[in-house]
């Protein structure tokens, strides 16, 4: 399919990203690696009058200790968080998570940053931001701020990024050798997930991200809660489900979904990792 016409600018930087938008309005939409925003535009989902080529801002592909957090820059692409020997040391979950979206051609053109500011409940990464309790940050004219990923998605395709504001970074702290697991269920190595699980240990507990469970990513709280309780993996796992609101469409109905996340999270806990 093809998209409804639009303009096309290119920004050189930030500044000149968050001048467009202030310039364009809710007509403007910005493009990363283009994997989130040019399929729904096909389908006529959605239809920018002007599109925002972040490709030529410089200085936001990093991965980089700072304190006891990793920084990564939002054009970081997937197969850049893939291969790096620091996140696989620090993060293990993300960098796992990361070598499982899509297809090789998917992960070297798209972006964290473009994954996570799409809002889609679908997607693996924002799950494993949500288990390691992650941080997203955003520019805009006031300057930068900073969001708990537990306030950044609103709805369906709707996230606390203001219309004139960039996502610049994503902050997560470090996890090392700390226990983790990522599971998902899918009909085929590319496709999205019909569910999926990322957990991350912690002092006192883990955090439980949820895949494609509801219009937004989830955290399992009421799962969160028994294991901060100590309770046994098989009990956690029955949890899985308790604050979750799944859809039933073509792929799986909302009992399936849920059968597939207390299943799965039973994985993710015993550690294991989807390939």
């Amino acid at each position: 399919m093809i998209p409804a016409a639009f303009a096309y600018r290119r920004a050189e930087s930030v500044a000149e990203a968050i001048e467009l938008l202030a310039e364009y309005g809710d007509e403007a939409k910005l493009l990363a690696g283009g994997h989130s925003l040019l399929p729904i535009m096909k389908f006529r989902l959605a239809a920018p009058s002007v599109v925002i080529d972040l490709g030529g801002v410089g200085g936001l592909d990093y991965i980089r200790a700072d304190g006891d957090e990793i920084a990564i820059g939002a054009l970081t692409r997937h197969v850049d968080l893939e291969t790096s020997a620091e996140l696989g040391a620090a993060v293990p979950l993300l960098r796992h998570a990361a070598s499982v979206v899509g297809d090789c051609q998917i992960r070297h053109r798209g972006t964290i940053g473009g994954s996570v500011a799409h809002g889609d409940p679908a997607a693996d990464l924002p799950s494993a931001l949500m288990a390691l309790r992650g941080t997203v940050v955003v520019e805009g004219p006031s300057g930068r701020r900073e969001i708990p990923i537990d306030d950044f998605y609103l709805g369906f395709l709707e996230t606390a990024l203001g219309p004139d504001e960039v996502l610049v970074e994503v902050r997560v702290p470090r996890r090392g050798d700390r226990p983790w697991g990522f599971q998902k269920f899918r009909r085929r190595s590319i496709d999205w997930a019909i569910v999926g699980v990322a957990y991350q240990s912690e002092d006192g507990g883990g955090g439980i991200g949820l895949v494609n469970m509801g219009p937004t990513t989830l955290r399992a709280a009421t799962a969160e809660a028994a294991l901060r309780g100590a309770a046994a993996p098989d009990d956690v796992a029955q949890l899985a489900d308790a604050d979750a609101d799944p859809i039933g469409d073509a792929s799986a109905t909302p009992e399936y979904r849920r059968h597939l996340a207390r299943v799965l999270l039973a994985r993710a806990l015993a550690g294991g990792a989807s390939t």
